[in-house]
């Protein structure tokens, strides 16, 4: 199965996320065929050239997504706890959108573009600071790029923003290079296979950018100029080039306290007569029985929040209110912790889902059953907010509505408390950690 993306597609693409949508998922893949990380200069891209066909670029294929292929995508234990999120589920180009023409296609769990007009596959939020990790390989002359902090069509990269280049040894900028800022000699970059599978890994803090190719560092620029925030694209150039393992971890993030000095961090409060109880425990915050909850003494307005919970049963029902309302009950918004589903379906979230924005937007799939340490990862930037439930994105959000002091009347981007929720006298969940990081 593949995936193609026309300008006109791209144009329709952009208008959805303008209203507040998100286009309809498409491509599947099976569950066997699905890329997994594997160490760098595995698969060749060498041999007997593919048959390009130069006719037009067609529309996009809209193909069922398979729950298994999404469930295939949740990272390991040991990335979840590391704080790494998939941008690219294997499948579908949720969270992406495509500026200018070009055939970008989904392969067995790899992207690839192969022609076309200069092209970006955007994400559709903003960060200003992570760690972005990406397999690639291409062409010998393939000329492609990975732009960070960027604008969704960038004219001038040497103060727009960072495009960290992929191109042959005859280029200006050859692969590892910044483009219009700092070249890599080729002899630095030693012996180089374009076609065999490489991985950049690119931390962006603050003004210092730091590359490593394979595990090798190779390229570092400090205190450059760039906007301060903006979004990670794939560039197709001219050629052939394929991407895989796209995957983001947030940085400077603070952890919360969840131990017995719970308090430097929280207040607590419940609805009386309840039977809400908060109690720190071995493994971290568990919140049993009645209507209530933690609220953080600190406000938080445009922030990445990752927490670890295990819930006792799938059913159970809490959640993480955001720029609340100080000192009320749970008035902000909320990103859903329940994993009960219908028949069996993890396509069919009964309460919305884990990582919904419950009463705006259902989690696209139910990632497990809660029952074991599970992990979730809230963006909230403006009025967007982005959702991802052990590493795969289930939610992307943009709120439309007018302007509101109380986040359930209207859009509110001011910054407010977090709120740990007791719903009801079923509630029984553990939140074993929680860190915070402000954009």
């Amino acid at each position: 199965m593949n995936l193609r993306l026309s300008s006109v597609a791209s144009c329709c693409i952009l208008s959805l996320l303008l209203a507040g949508c998100r286009p309809n998922e498409s491509v599947e893949v099976a569950k066997d065929k699905l890329i997994q990380p594997t160490d760098s200069g595995s698969g060749v891209l060498g041999g007997t050239p593919e048959v390009v066909d130069e006719g037009p670029i067609a529309p996009p294929e809209v193909i069922e997504i398979r729950a298994e292929t999404l469930l295939a995508a949740q990272l390991t234990p040991d990335q979840l706890s590391e704080g790494w999120v998939r941008l690219f589920d294997g499948q579908s180009l949720f969270g992406w959108f495509v500026v200018g023409s070009a055939d970008w296609q989904i392969n067995d769990g790899v992207l690839k573009v192969t022609r076309g007009e200069r092209s970006y596959l955007c994400t559709s939020f903003q960060m200003p600071n992570y760690e972005l990790k990406v397999d690639f390989r291409c062409d010998p002359q393939t000329n492609s790029g990975i732009f960070l902090r960027t604008g969704p069509s960038p004219q001038d990269v040497s103060v727009e923003c960072l495009e960290l280049n992929i191109a042959p040894p005859d280029n200006p900028f050859p692969t590892g290079s910044f483009v219009e800022r700092k070249k890599l000699e080729t002899t630095e970059l030693g012996e180089f296979d374009p076609t065999q599978w490489h991985t950049y890994l690119v931390r962006v803090d603050g003004k210092q950018v730091k590359v490593s190719l394979d595990g090798q560092p190779i390229m570092q620029l400090d205190d450059f100029e760039a906007d301060p925030n903006g979004h990670i694209s794939l560039q197709h150039n001219s050629g052939r080039v394929e991407f895989r393992n796209v995957m983001l971890r947030p940085i400077g993030l603070t952890k919360l306290k969840l131990d017995k000095n719970w308090q430097e961090d929280w207040t607590l409060s419940e609805k009386k007569p309840d039977t809400f109880t908060a109690e720190a425990i071995a493994s971290g915050m568990q919140l049993k029985g009645g209507l209530g909850q933690l609220q953080s003494k600190q406000e938080y307005g445009d922030f990445f929040l990752q927490t670890e919970y295990t819930l006792a049963k799938p059913e159970v029902n809490s959640g993480i209110f955001f720029r609340c309302l100080r000192d009320t009950i749970l008035d902000g918004y909320e990103c859903q912790v329940n994993h009960a589903v219908s028949d069996g379906d993890p396509l069919r979230p009964l309460d919305a889902g884990a990582g919904a924005i419950f009463r705006r937007q259902p989690a696209r799939i139910v990632m497990g059953d809660g029952t074991k340490p599970t992990y979730l990862t809230l963006l909230a930037s403006g009025p967007q907010m982005l959702t991802w439930v052990n590493g795969v994105q289930v939610a992307d959000f943009l709120d439309s509505r007018e302007p509101d002091d109380n986040p359930r009347k209207g859009l509110r981007t001011q910054a407010g408390p977090i709120a740990l929720q007791g719903h009801d006298a079923t509630t029984d969940v553990i939140f074993h950690s929680l860190s915070v990081g402000e954009l």
